[in-house]
């Protein structure tokens, strides 16, 4: 297995910022930034051997630096949302900033401003037999972004010959802290990413979800898919059902919701199936698996035909889905819900694993 390839990405602080190439032997190639950890990019070849871009990204180095819509990035220290940015660890309280406000009502997204998305991580290309990757580290201080503790953070992806593409996150700490990384890729398996997702198919393999406030917080109820709009339970048109009348849907402006994952329990550390997305049109199947709890299902309500994307193209409403696998949104403000506060001497891991055909 050759080693994989690096080219200049482009600078910030006068820092070189580096792009590795991975690529297999059937010819899938996948494309990382140190910047932000970022999955800039993953292409298939098709029967006439030309490459298929079949991920969301920006066009320019520059539009990585301002990637409001989160194409590609490793997100944390906590993914998803986190209510008014507060939370309480036994008798003391943290406060954290508010980048986010849906429905009027402030709370924490994906890490805040200052976010894992936004840091430069030191890169190392790495090989094995029959796979190619990346290992790329990061250092985030006590008190970054309000969060209490050091935390080390390391992501690897690997791409083998299997058309299998894996995000692994480990981190550990000096003190009790939240954390939730996650993986925030835009997938369109037509290959014409200016078109929407809604014709794609998917099942999710959960029984239930978790509604939310109007501010997009989940309420702390676990709710039964059955008879919903939200049941994945077999593969459905993911446009069949995405603006009925129904709550959930209406304050998401679409699927922007957590399901809880059938086949996870607590201290389960092997990779389960979370979703499996068909596109009828191309043939193309991604298969997610994780060891999380949960899976954030989100169908790009809010991309509004602004960013500019490879090869030129922009990037309408509904034109990416997201399947963020991770631990539920909120939970340090929900004790029922699985915990996601990581303490000394212990590791966090976070596998996912995305399986093209």
């Amino acid at each position: 297995m050759p080693t994989p390839t690096s080219d200049i990405h482009g600078q910030m602080n006068g820092q070189n910022v580096r792009l590795f190439t991975l690529v297999n032997a059937r010819g899938m190639q996948a494309q990382i930034s140190e910047l932000g950890a970022h999955l800039i990019s993953v292409t298939m070849p098709d029967e006439q051997g030309h490459r298929t871009e079949l991920t969301l990204g920006h066009d320019t180095f520059e539009g990585w630096t301002h990637n409001a819509p989160y194409l590609g990035a490793t997100c944390g220290r906590y993914g998803n949302r986190i209510a008014h940015g507060q939370f309480s660890l036994g008798d003391t309280s943290f406060t954290l900033a508010t980048n986010n406000d849906p429905g009027g009502i402030p709370c924490h997204l994906h890490g805040g401003p200052g976010g894992f998305h936004t840091q430069v991580w030191h890169g190392a290309p790495i090989t094995e037999e029959n796979r190619q990757g990346v290992r790329l580290t990061h250092t985030s201080p006590d008190g970054d972004e309000g969060y209490p503790g050091n935390l080390d953070v390391t992501v690897t992806y690997w791409l083998n010959d299997e058309n299998e593409l894996s995000w692994h996150a480990t981190a550990t700490t000096d003190k009790a802290t939240p954390v939730n990384l996650i993986n925030h890729t835009y997938w369109n398996l037509s290959g014409q990413p200016d078109t929407e997702i809604t014709d794609h198919h998917i099942q999710i393999h959960a029984d239930y979800f978790l509604p939310t406030t109007p501010g997009m917080i989940p309420t702390g109820e676990i709710r039964s898919v059955s008879d919903t709009p939200m049941d994945f339970t077999r593969p459905q048109r993911i446009g069949k059902n995405i603006d009925a009348d129904y709550e959930p849907l209406q304050l998401g402006a679409g699927y922007d919701h957590c399901w809880m994952l059938r086949d996870h329990h607590d201290g389960n550390t092997t990779a389960h199936t979370a979703a499996i997305v068909h596109h009828p049109g191309s043939g193309r199947t991604l298969e997610v698996l994780t060891n999380q709890p949960g899976v954030q299902f989100y169908t790009g309500n809010f991309l509004d035909g602004t960013t500019r994307g490879h090869n030129g193209h922009s990037f309408p409403r509904r034109s990416g889905l997201c399947l963020e696998t991770q631990g539920f949104p909120d939970a340090p403000n929900h004790p029922h819900f699985p915990s996601t506060i990581l303490h000394p001497g212990e590791t966090y891991r976070h596998d996912l694993i995305m399986r093209l055909s």
